[in-house]
């Protein structure tokens, strides 16, 4: 048997920050609604900060037009809701233009005393992709009239 001893080289590791794409840069968003106080950019940067959070309640849209079609490898979606006890539910869409495919549906329950913080981490190989759509239902009324919640996002990532 023939072996040696390497050590693991810091250069060859890419730390995971330095991965994901800067989306305020490639891509273009449109939004259901926004709180002047919570907007877009605050949930798209690479560092995120206090994140968006819809002006009224209901359901919510978040789609982003890429500027050129990408391979997305692994996609991070981080929500958090430290004051409301609810079931929210959202769904990932992609694809080119208007032909988008459900990724992922997702239900979590938020509660001050215990569930404040949803993260998902979905390792995807999506390629062509032109148009990302997020849809957020923040209490599961599906129906914007019966809604009391705000949907909010920490942030959204895309390798």
């Amino acid at each position: 048997m023939r072996k040696s001893i390497v050590s693991p080289s810091t250069a060859t590791a890419t730390p995971i920050s330095d991965l994901w794409r800067d989306l305020e840069r490639i891509a273009r968003v449109e939004i259901s609604s926004e709180d002047e106080k919570f907007p877009i950019e605050h949930a798209l940067g690479r560092k995120s900060t206090t994140g968006w959070r819809a002006a009224t309640t209901g359901p919510q849209l978040i789609r982003l037009h890429f500027d050129e079609p990408l391979t997305i490898k692994r996609l991070q979606l981080h929500f958090v809701d430290r004051t409301s006890e609810r079931s929210q539910e959202f769904a990932l869409f992609a694809g080119a233009g208007t032909e988008l495919k459900e990724i992922v549906r997702q239900q979590w329950t938020f509660s001050p005393n215990g569930s404040t913080e949803e993260i998902e981490d979905y390792a995807e190989n999506l390629s062509g992709i032109t148009t990302l759509e997020l849809r957020i239902d923040p209490d599961r009324s599906h129906d914007p009239k019966l809604s009391r919640e705000y949907a909010s996002l920490q942030s959204l990532k895309l390798a």
